[in-house]
Order: C-alpha cells, then sequence, then structure tokens
C-alpha cells in the first residue's frame, strides 16, 4: 500500500517509516523539521519506495508527486511533542493539531483512504480517573501553560470525528502515552531523555516535585505495532496506546541510577504547572479489539536507547538534541525488538 505520512522524520514517524518500508509498503514522508531531522530518514533516501519531501503540512498541500499514484493510508504525525518545544512554539503547535490535521483529513477524503491521527494521553490532561480510559473526557486547563499542546490535540480528535460524521471518512485516533526509544532529542523535557542525557553527562538528575508523580513507559517498537494494527481496524473513536505498567518518576531515576551508578545524585526542583500527577493507560480496549499490548520489557528497551545514546555520543561528541533545525547528523537505522 501507499503510506502519506507527516511527521515522518520525528521519533515515532522514523520508526513506523522503517517498519513500513520493511514491510514493502511505498512510503511519501512529509516533514518541514520543525522538531524532527533528516538524519532520522537518511538511511531510506536511497529506497525506490521511500520519497521525502521538506514540507510544512499547515500549507495547502500541493505535491504533484501525492497525486501521481493512490493514496491507501494517511497518517498524521506531525506535531511538537515535547514540552520544550510546545512551550517555545505553541502557535505553531496549535496550527499543527488544527490546519494541519484538516490538510491532512482532505488527503484522506479526497483518495478515500484511511486517516490516523497520533494524538495523546495529554488530552486526559491531570487526571481525576486513573487509571485513564477511552470513556473518560479529561481534566484540562484551557488556558494553562501545556494548553497548546493539549487543546490541539482535542481539537484534532474533534476534527477527526467531523469528517467520520460528516463525510464518511475511515478515520483512527491513537491516543499514545509516554513513548520512548532511539532518535528521541536528550533535551526534549520528557523524562526518559532528560535524565539519560544527564546521566551521560554526570550531572544530576532533575526530579519535579517529591518523585511521587507516575508514568509509564512504552518502548517504540511495540507503539508502532499498535498504530499499524489500529489502522487496519474499523475503530473510529480513540484507542489508549501505551504500557499499563506504571512507577513513580523517583522509581524511575533509582532504575537509571542502577544503570549508570549510584554517584548520580538527584536534584530536587518545583512541579511544573498543570504538570499530570498521575499517568497510566487503561488498555482494556486495544487488547480488546486489536489484540495488542506492549511486550518489551523496560529494561531491555531502556539498554537498548541508552546504548543508542552512548554511541552517537561516542561517534559525534554530542548526543542528538532538540535544536528546532535541520542541520543534524546522520543517524544510522536502528536494530529494535519485534513487537509481534
Amino acid at each position: 500500500m501507499r503510506y502519506v505520512i507527516s511527521g515522518a522524520a520525528g521519533f515515532i514517524g522514523s520508526h513506523l517509516c522503517d517498519r513500513l518500508i520493511k514491510e514493502g509498503h511505498q512510503v511519501l514522508a512529509l516533514d518541514n523539521l520543525i522538531t524532527g531531522h533528516q538524519g532520522n530518514i537518511q538511511h531510506l533516501l536511497g529506497n525506490p519506495n521511500f520519497e521525502y519531501i521538506k514540507f510544512d503540512v499547515c500549507q495547502p498541500l500541493k505535491i504533484p508527486s501525492i497525486d501521481k499514484f493512490p493514496v491507501h493510508r494517511v497518517f498524521h504525525l506531525a506535531s511538537l511533542a515535547s514540552p520544550v518545544d510546545y512551550l517555545s512554539h505553541p502557535i505553531e503547535t496549535l496550527e499543527s493539531g488544527s490546519t494541519g490535521t484538516r490538510n491532512m483529513l482532505e488527503l484522506a477524503r479526497k483518495h478515500d483512504a484511511r486517516f490516523l491521527l497520533t494524538s495523546t494521553s495529554e488530552c486526559y490532561g491531570d487526571p481525576l480517573q486513573h487509571p485513564q480510559s477511552e470513556t473518560y473526557w479529561g481534566n484540562v486547563n484551557p488556558v494553562g501553560l501545556r494548553s497548546c499542546y493539549d487543546e490541539s490535540k482535542r481539537y484534532a480528535e474533534a476534527l477527526t470525528m467531523a469528517y467520520h460524521r460528516t463525510y464518511g471518512t475511515n478515520t483512527n485516533i491513537a491516543r499514545i502515552f509516554n513513548t520512548y526509544g532511539p532518535r528521541m532529542a536528550l533535551n526534549d523535557g520528557r523524562v526518559v531523555p532528560a535524565f539519560v542525557d544527564q546521566a551521560l553527562r554526570g550531572a544530576k538528575l532533575t526530579v519535579f516535585g517529591d518523585g511521587s508523580q507516575t508514568r509509564s513507559f512504552c518502548y517504540v517498537s511495540d507503539l508502532v505495532e499498535g498504530l499499524l494494527r489500529l489502522s487496519e481496524s474499523d475503530e473510529a473513536y480513540p484507542v489508549n496506546l501505551g504500557n499499563p505498567v506504571e512507577m513513580t518518576i523517583m522509581q524511575f531515576a533509582n532504575t537509571i541510577r542502577a544503570y549508570f551508578g549510584d554517584h548520580l545524585e538527584i536534584e530536587h526542583k518545583p512541579l511544573p504547572s498543570d504538570d499530570p500527577k498521575v499517568r497510566r493507560p487503561d488498555i482494556g480496549k486495544a487488547k480488546r479489539i486489536l489484540n495488542w499490548e506492549p511486550r518489551v520489557p523496560l529494561d531491555e528497551g531502556l539498554k537498548i536507547t541508552i546504548e543508542y545514546f552512548q554511541k552517537v555520543t561516542t561517534q559525534n561528541g554530542a548526543a542528538p538534541h532538540s535544536a528546532m533545525a535541520e542541520n543534524r547528523t546522520a543517524l544510522e537505522p536502528v536494530e529494535v525488538p519485534s513487537a509481534s
């Protein structure tokens, strides 16, 4: 099949491209490189089934190569997903969720293609329900600092459902929980790369608040498997994709210390505004309709992720960071455990 993927040079997008190309599909990859980087997909550029176009999907999709062949699947991953990025660029974040989503939906409607939106667990905000199920409407501050990201995704979900109901577009919505793995930017503000970055530099591990807030971590190959299974289903309403194994931030900090050494100190800082106190997906729906659940244990996925960043740091003298620029170092393809 032929896929059009926005945000294809990003962390999750590039792993999705790898999987699709490996399976023999054709991929047209779109990314404006505001947070993604071409190095993530450099190894695919010589493949005849892969085409990359530097493009902002918030602009009209006047791309001649799109209409040369049928489009079967449209995946909208373009978004500024990390706190560092969306807090620095709130307008662009809102645009990718609104105008960008509309443009990609129109592309799917034009080609009668199935559309998949990658939404987020942030739609639940600082939840009053735990674990979070898809029927929970959330506890989101619509005018807080994080609202540019939270509300962009909530609007994108509403727009996707409007196209489904109005035009009969075949749509899927994935609510993605914390995902980690190679190709993340080490300074993007999320806890896995933040702790790994600090540990590689021998710096103190920054824990916000007392560290009792919880997260659950899903390895990227498991997440990609979930996205592909969802895209082949007829489920139009949101589906949680994440790991239900929950741990506190302090527990995760000690996991990192166990890997790098107990000499690493922990530094506590004030909890950011609207930071969720708990985060754990109820994946009963994904198990039931997709026969999906994560299979890569944290110690295995974390080992691969840390080794990746150690290798990149050794080769280049500095680990990859989110720089809002395209002048990134080309990276090798990553071997990941199978999620099947």
